[in-house]
């Protein structure tokens, strides 16, 4: 043998040891060739098999109680009579047709668009009083450099969020209310008490200021979670090049936000005629519905009240339209500034 042929028997054992080991990483064996294309169905079932098992009681809740709920909009097209039958299911197939009737009583109504424009004035109240406010308090909780103090502040904000909309509205009643510790004080000392809790005037004001105390500490833990994903290097290196605090914050520190920003701003739009259903029905009658009568309480109202099925299904099939508009609307707008929005374009 040639002292040529050695070192070529040497280089094809290391290939072939390579090819031996990058065939072992990859699971594939030596001399096959490589499969192509997309597994097909029935492997990806088998092999995703535990993880769609631990899926399947989720799905069913949703199901039961999101999807299967959504064939009862058809009695928004009758004139239901829960009577006809003890089976709910018998007395909608029963039950009359009578076409668009019921989307004309509620365009006629002056209750119904009563409820629309106070539902559009609180969700107006809400995106710009209520939607900013958890940034800021995740900027300056973001800022404070003991974690300890972090900690703590984090915790107490998030600590309502918790808390029952009956204990809210006590809460609020006892500081705001006409036997509440303001107006006991301003007696005490010869002014005038007030009751911010039944003048409809700042009902809406009141509604949104609950909300703040409620919920801002749930958006606090979702913006701090995307500053975290914020790379330190991207800060000193804005320092390194002069940058001060207000200018790390507007170069760097916002910029990483905006994905975030844009999602729940879409989501927050989709929910525009929903704005606290338990909530302002707490305090429908302290207020009275002229000031405090939202799309919901006016279904709820109508359906469960008045008994008058079709009608409120009708005008629950109205906002649930509107609200995929508006969802739909607004991921267009998100992704024509170049955010992902809900799904990507």
């Amino acid at each position: 043998m040639s002292n040529s042929t050695v070192p070529r028997s040497r280089a094809e054992a290391e290939t072939t040891e390579t090819a031996s080991r990058a065939a072992d990483a990859t699971g594939e064996q030596p001399g096959k060739k490589k499969l192509s294309g997309k597994l097909s169905l029935r492997l990806r079932l088998r092999r995703d098999r535990t993880l769609i098992l631990m899926t399947l009681p989720a799905v069913a809740l949703v199901l039961v109680f999101n999807y299967i709920p959504i064939l009862g909009n058809v009695v928004a097209f009758q004139e239901y009579d829960p009577y006809v039958s003890s089976n709910g299911f018998v007395a909608m197939l029963e039950s009359p047709w009578v076409g668009v009737e019921q989307f004309e009583r509620i365009f006629a109504d002056s209750a119904f668009w009563d409820a629309v424009r106070n539902t559009l004035v609180l969700f107006g109240l809400q995106l710009v009083l209520f939607f900013p406010i958890p940034i800021v308090l995740a900027l300056l909780i973001n800022s404070v450099i003991r974690p300890r103090i972090r900690a703590v502040s984090q915790a107490i904000l998030y600590l309502p969020h918790f808390f029952s909309w009956v204990l809210v509205i006590t809460v609020f009643q006892q500081i705001f209310g006409g036997a509440g510790i303001i107006a006991q004080t301003l007696r005490q000392h010869g002014y005038e008490g007030f009751d911010l809790m039944t003048d409809p005037g700042i009902f809406k004001f009141l509604v949104t200021a609950e909300g703040v105390w409620k919920d801002a500490g749930w958006g606090i833990i979702v913006f701090l979670a995307a500053l975290a994903s914020v790379s330190p290097d991207l800060y000193e290196a804005a320092a390194m090049d002069g940058a001060g605090r207000w200018r790390r914050m507007w170069h760097v520190t916002l910029p990483a936000l905006r994905p975030v920003i844009a999602l729940l701003l879409v989501l927050r739009v989709g929910d525009a005629l929903t704005v606290g259903f338990e909530q302002i029905l707490l305090q429908r009658d302290a207020v009275g519905p002229g000031a405090a009568e939202v799309l919901d309480t006016y279904v709820w109202w109508n359906g469960v009240r008045n008994q008058d099925f079709s009608y409120a299904a009708a005008a629950g099939l109205i906002k649930g339209l509107v609200s995929v508009a508006l969802v739909l609307a607004a991921n267009k707008v998100a992704h024509f500034m170049g955010e992902q929005g809900v799904y990507k374009k």
